[in-house]
């Protein structure tokens, strides 16, 4: 063989003996980058749950809701068929931190004023004053039937004649609850002074159905304002909240 060819093949061989003909899949192969990925852990706890947001009162808008002191527990919402109907339904709410409000009654048939309702109420216009109002002090011709609001049993508490459809108006205030509009709040309903004058009316009362329109009032049948008095509790600071429902929707 010639020298050149001889000494090719002793090159070659060698080469092949050292393991640089291929990458070497042995011990001696450079190691691996390091990952800069994060090992993988155990799975985390999913999300916790967001808390549902306390109940409003149904139908009644920031405005209307502003207007109720802080402390309130207990707010009797009167909502109206309309600004000039004297129908109306009445639903008693009590409210929970964690609940919010909530009704505690089923939906109970009403009458209000002859002509509806008004933001500027005056005596005799006929129509109930919307708003919200502290409702704190009971009374009527017949005995406390267990409340815990003040109660002032009174014969002056009497009624006679008819309503606007004909309709006796005896037994209309057996029992009734004053609604705090121009009045002097922790006093028997039968008292008239009339801190925004007389011309701004008075004598808005919670009383007994007699079948027809109020001058007024919010009137509910006996046995509802029996259920009413026993569930009103002065310490849970209760309100009325009244008007047809586009005005409490404010």
């Amino acid at each position: 063989m010639p020298l050149r060819a001889a000494l090719l093949t002793t090159v070659c061989a060698g080469l092949l003996l050292t393991g640089c003909a291929e990458p070497s899949t042995g011990p001696a192969a450079r190691p691996a980058k390091a990952s800069t990925e994060p090992a993988p852990g155990p799975p985390a706890d999913p999300a916790p749950a967001t808390a549902p947001r306390p109940a409003e009162l149904p139908g009644i808008g920031p405005l209307t809701r502003a207007r109720i002191p802080a402390a309130t527990r207990q707010a009797l919402v009167v909502t109206g068929e309309g600004p000039d109907s004297s129908r109306s339904t009445v639903v008693l709410y009590a409210y929970e931190p964690t609940r919010g409000w909530h009704s505690v009654s089923e939906p109970w048939q009403a009458h209000n004023a002859l002509r509806g309702w008004t933001d500027d109420h005056h005596a005799d216009d006929l129509r109930t004053p919307i708003g919200v109002f502290r409702i704190g002090d009971a009374g009527g011709r017949l005995p406390d039937p267990g409340t815990r609001l003040p109660y002032d049993q009174d014969e002056e508490f009497n009624m006679s004649g008819t309503g606007f459809l004909g309709e006796p108006l005896e037994g209309s205030f057996d029992h009734v609850v004053a609604i705090d509009y121009n009045r002097v709040p922790g006093t028997t309903p039968l008292n008239k002074t009339r801190p925004l004058g007389l011309a701004k009316g008075g004598g808005v009362w919670i009383h007994v159905d007699h079948g027809g329109p109020t001058r007024a009032c919010v009137s509910l049948p006996l046995e509802r304002m029996r259920e009413l008095l026993l569930a009103l509790d002065p310490a849970k600071e209760p309100v009325i909240v009244m008007g047809h429902a586009a005005a409490l929707a404010r």
